[in-house]
């Protein structure tokens, strides 16, 4: 079975808004109420609270007096908090994300709708006395409707983000075809090489194009007395600008991937240690305005659906100081330094070209050290002359399809 996610806008009515402004109430006091009762009896005992253990909690709480309150929210509802709750621990001790936070009243707001939820001409039917929602489908919605995801934006958009379950697969993943390699960079946002040709991508540095902007409104949202209702209305103009930031760095991403995607069958990059990265505090922000990560999350799931390849190479890989003529790699190449010629066979190099050629070629060795065949289509991999690197990157082979 495969898994669909589309996401949709919302146009709620003033009483609708009041509905659905009270369940995100409901979901965000639910979840801090039982991250902290976890939190406490982990504290206590040395053991957390389960999902059927924090479940058991809700009728006592609804028959309160103080938080009687919570009855009227749809009780699917908070169900889907406690799981989402356990959820977030279980990857925290996995290890694979960080220990949960609390929820505040203030930015993104969110719920979720296991069931009962129906979609139909132009509108999204949600239980829980909410009712029928206006809705601009913008695709069809295929298969079982799974859950669906309500959401308010800091700038006052909601959205239905509808899952789906539809019978079939993703196709078994093949490396026969093209394979190109891409260094992501600052200045360039990617330099591509498939073996032959050289490619580049301009970064179009979404936030300064809109810094100007942002900049003006954030200072007058800065001289509006805190607590005030002209801040908070205010804050949602500023909101806005980020949107505009987010939406067009998501287009051009979207973009650029799927022409990658539509071109070749295997695409090789570095994996990159953002988080490390942004600690340059000269870089930090071009490198977070770039959006790496969100790119290889969108190559990665569009090479899953056509039945494509991502291969990501170590991060160490010195892949702009080797030689891509003669795998001689040079000591030292500091970050201004855009074009050097190779020592060993006076080959002239510019930077990123070499590093895409070499992370492509990285990426090949890879897959034949799986024990994969490969059709390097596009070009010889094969060193040509002089010594191997100190990562002894071993002499590559490609066989023309």
């Amino acid at each position: 079975m495969l898994h669909r996610a589309v996401k949709v806008r919302l146009y709620p009515t003033s009483e609708q808004e009041m509905r659905l402004a009270q369940h995100f109430g409901c979901a965000r006091w639910w979840w801090n109420y039982g991250l902290n009762k976890s939190i406490e009896t982990y504290r206590d005992t040395g053991k957390g609270l389960g999902r059927s253990a924090l479940n058991a909690l809700l009728p006592k709480l609804k028959k309160d007096e103080g938080t009687a309150w919570l009855g009227e929210c749809y009780s699917q509802v908070l169900q889907a908090v406690t799981l989402n709750l356990t959820t977030a621990y279980k990857n925290f001790f996995d290890g694979r994300a960080r220990f949960p936070r609390f929820k505040n009243k203030h930015g993104k707001q969110s719920i979720q709708y296991p069931q009962n939820v129906q979609v139909i001409d132009g509108a999204v039917k949600l239980p829980g006395k909410v009712g029928t929602v206006k809705a601009k489908i913008h695709r069809s919605i295929e298969g079982t409707i799974k859950t669906v995801t309500i959401s308010k934006d800091p700038s006052g958009k909601y959205y239905a983000s509808i899952l789906t379950e539809v019978e079939g697969e993703n196709p078994t993943p093949s490396v026969e075809g093209r394979v190109i390699g891409a260094d992501l960079g600052i200045k360039h946002f990617a330099v591509t090489s498939d073996g032959n040709k050289v490619s580049k991508y301009e970064n179009p540095r979404h936030l300064r194009q809109h810094e100007k902007n942002l900049k003006r409104k954030q200072q007058k949202l800065a001289r509006k007395q805190k607590g005030s209702n002209s801040r908070h209305k205010y804050s949602s103009v500023v909101a806005r600008v980020y949107e505009r930031v987010g939406n067009s760095r998501a287009d051009f991403l979207h973009k650029l991937s799927r022409k990658l995607v539509n071109e070749n069958q295997v695409v090789v990059v570095e994996n990159l240690h953002v988080k490390g990265m942004v600690r340059n505090h000269n870089l930090a922000k071009a490198i977070s305005d770039a959006g790496w990560g969100m790119f290889t999350n969108f190559l990665a799931y569009k090479l899953e659906k056509k039945g494509g390849v991502l291969v990501e190479i170590d991060r160490w890989f010195p892949s702009s100081k080797l030689c891509s003529n003669c795998y001689y790699q040079i000591d030292e190449l500091p970050l201004d330094v855009r074009q050097w010629t190779c020592p060993h066979c006076n080959t002239r190099h510019d930077r990123d070209g070499n590093a895409a050629t070499n992370i492509r070629a990285e990426g090949i060795r890879m897959l034949q050290v799986d024990g994969t065949s490969i059709s390097a289509d596009g070009g010889e991999v094969r060193p040509k002359a002089g010594r191997k690197s100190v990562l002894r990157h071993s002499p590559l082979k490609s066989e023309t399809a």
